[in-house]
């Protein structure tokens, strides 16, 4: 009896996953159609100039956050606000298990924009020139895909508008207010403008570095330069430290284990002959995995703390900031890769869906990754036919707003069928179930 039970179930997920497959491939594509159509593209359109229009930094997204808020009521989708601030968590579904997360960041970027348009930043100083009004209107316009799609018994997708993705770390705001207890699995996306347009990108393990900032006070013994034996040079003492820092990396690193480390600050003394008392320089680290990140930390202070001792001089030193937060590497799921993969490809196909490489710049998604299995990818919005396509946080970038469905339809495709197939793995394990597919 035993044995046909086992014949039973392993007949009964043969015949349910090709139907189920195909089932998953057929709703991606409709989303992708849907979001396309002129109602829904022109709406998600006026939802970004709008946001453009008002750019807002860090933990002061309030207009953005409220515009939000008003569309999600539109929408007749519940959420929780304030979240971290000015953030907005909303949830599409059965408000029950299993939980899937998608999120967007909301901030601008203290620049002052270059690009003479109709929908140019009404904030002098204040841009969105990373692409955060395209990542909150994508998610809206993945809402309303969702809010019409007949999932909701299979489980609850979680919206997350975060704010202060640029160095506030506001991602780790989000997880520390528990809002993210329940969720299993988080996806987030990011406008990439050397892509070609309806091309998205990631890889499995690390995508992005983790990076801190460094500060440190050398304390000397200021005097004038005409007495040295009377003084303690910190100037001395810093030069040094300066240059044994860039040993970190050329001396002591594996060459195949890509590093940073950059001292671009250096403060001390105003007078041509007079030593000061103290001096503080700063800097920035990067590395790929989290052992290199926490050792290149380590080595850091020593040198910096040794080299002090070496010239008589004391030194303290400090990571991050309340402002600047260390972020750890953004280390991409494995299984949430393969999964990628496949309902990226069954959208765009295969020849859309590339591998990303692996690159210096951070982001506070790891945040999420430390308490969730979660994927960061990539999507394409280069227009072809321009040759002045400019890169993330300048002046003159500029956003090509057909980038909007493939986004929206991304988001929407990687929700349902994240909860559709822990459906039929629920299925599958128990095949008494009968709920239909």
């Amino acid at each position: 009896m035993i044995f046909l039970k086992w014949v039973s179930m392993i007949l009964f997920v043969s015949v349910l996953k090709p139907q189920f497959t195909n089932g998953v491939s057929k709703i991606s594509q409709q989303f992708l159609e849907l979001a396309k159509k002129e109602e829904v593209f022109e709406w998600m359109v006026g939802i970004g100039r709008k946001i453009h229009e008002n750019p807002e930094l860090g933990f002061q997204e309030y207009e953005t956050s409220k515009l939000i808020r008003a569309q999600l009521d539109h929408l007749g989708i519940p959420y929780k606000h304030p979240v971290a601030v000015t953030g907005v968590v909303g949830f599409i579904g059965s408000g029950e298990p299993p939980f899937v997360a998608l999120r967007a960041n909301m901030d601008a970027l203290p620049l002052q924009e270059m690009v003479e348009w109709e929908h140019k930043s009404k904030v002098a100083g204040k841009m969105h020139a990373c692409g955060h009004d395209a990542h909150v209107t994508m998610l809206l316009g993945a809402a309303k895909i969702l809010k019409n799609h007949t999932f909701s018994r299979y489980g609850t997708v979680v919206l997350v508008f975060q704010p202060a993705e640029e160095g506030g770390g506001g991602a780790k705001v989000v997880v520390d207010s528990g809002s993210l207890e329940n969720v299993k699995a988080i996806f987030g996306l990011h406008v990439s403008p050397q892509q070609p347009l309806g091309q998205v990108s990631t890889r499995s393990g690390t995508v992005l570095a983790g990076s801190s900032v460094f500060e440190a006070v050398i304390t000397g013994k200021g005097g004038h330069a005409a007495f040295p034996q009377h003084s303690i040079h910190p100037i001395l003492a810093a030069s040094n430290v300066v240059v044994s820092l860039q040993h970190l990396v050329s001396r002591e690193a594996d060459p195949l284990d890509s590093q940073v480390v950059a001292v671009g600050k250096f403060q001390g003394g105003n007078a041509f002959n007079v030593f000061p008392d103290s001096v503080i320089i700063g800097g920035t680290l990067r590395a790929f995995s989290k052992e290199t990140y926490m050792h290149l930390k380590q080595r850091i202070e020593e040198v910096i703390v040794s080299q002090a001792t070496v010239h008589r001089c004391n030194a303290t030193v400090k990571f991050g900031s309340k402002d600047k937060p260390s972020f750890l590497p953004t280390i991409n799921d494995a299984g949430l890769h393969k999964f990628f993969q496949k309902v990226a490809g069954s959208i765009l196909g295969p020849n859309n869906v590339k591998e990303m490489p692996a690159l210096m710049g951070s982001e506070d998604f790891s945040f999420y990754q430390e308490v969730i299995p979660g994927l960061f990818y990539s999507v394409g919005l280069k227009n072809e036919e321009d040759e002045k396509s400019h890169s993330l946080h300048s002046p003159f970038f500029q956003l090509n707003e057909d980038v909007l469905p493939y986004g929206a339809a991304m988001q929407a495709s990687l929700a349902v069928t994240y909860l559709l197939e822990s459906q039929s793995e629920g299925q599958s394990q128990h095949p008494e179930r009968k709920d239909e597919l």
